[in-house]
């Protein structure tokens, strides 16, 4: 099977990392795995210089604030970085890569939360993915106050997770907007999860999900 790619959206607090690594598990105890390998990663942060940008741009910088189109620069170079030396590779292998974060959180918090210019963001994601969209994206849907509650109580907030209760609704606003864009043009290709629910509900949710779309893609 051809490489593909899956990426898990969602505003902060909503639970991506948890549930991608137990569908990572969960993907690595199938007997009938069709791919080549299995990656998980992240943007930013994807790889070691990723990692350096996503310092920078969620660490919070009390002598100088940054601006918000230096933070969807920050972003679009981190993307470039991860998708030609990392992405491509795993895909062009036949890998199936697991992303938490890509293009639909650069449109949700820089274009909805920050608002800035949409065209500008997505001839800038276009520029930095050269063109690469995702087999999947996975929006796990979740309330912003409770979202934060859950982030406030990992400890330290990060730079975009100390922006006030307005951004993050705006964000999730962002994510609907995108996931009902494709409801009469692509349905399967952006799917909402439920995030309100139980870790392990929503686990069950996902395996649910990769399941049939396992089977379909093995079919197509």
């Amino acid at each position: 099977m051809n490489g593909k790619l899956v990426v898990f959206e969602g505003g902060e607090g909503c639970g991506k990392t948890t549930q991608l690594a137990r569908l990572e598990a969960w993907f690595n105890q199938k007997a009938d795995f069709p791919f080549t390998a299995l990656h998980s990663t992240r943007e930013p942060g994807g790889s070691p210089l990723c990692q350096k940008i996503r310092q920078v741009l969620l660490t919070p910088d009390r002598d100088e604030e940054m601006q918000n189109r230096t933070e969807l620069l920050l972003y679009a170079a981190d993307r470039a970085q991860h998708v030609e030396a990392w992405l491509r590779p795993w895909l062009n292998e036949g890998a199936l890569v697991l992303c938490d974060r890509y293009t639909a959180s650069t449109v949700a918090y820089q274009g909805y939360g920050r608002g800035l210019d949409r065209g500008l963001i997505d001839e800038l994601n276009t520029i930095a993915t050269g063109g690469l969209e995702p087999d999947l994206t996975v929006w796990l849907d979740l309330d912003p106050e409770i979202g934060l509650a859950r982030a406030q109580a990992r400890g330290t907030r990060d730079r975009i997770e100390q922006a006030d209760l307005t951004f993050h609704q705006n964000v999730r606003s962002g994510f609907a907007a995108l996931h009902d864009a494709q409801k009469t043009t692509n349905p399967d290709s952006f799917i909402r999860i439920d995030a309100s629910q139980s870790m392990e509900q929503v686990t069950e949710d996902l395996i649910h999900l990769f399941d049939r779309v396992l089977t379909g893609w093995a079919s197509s």
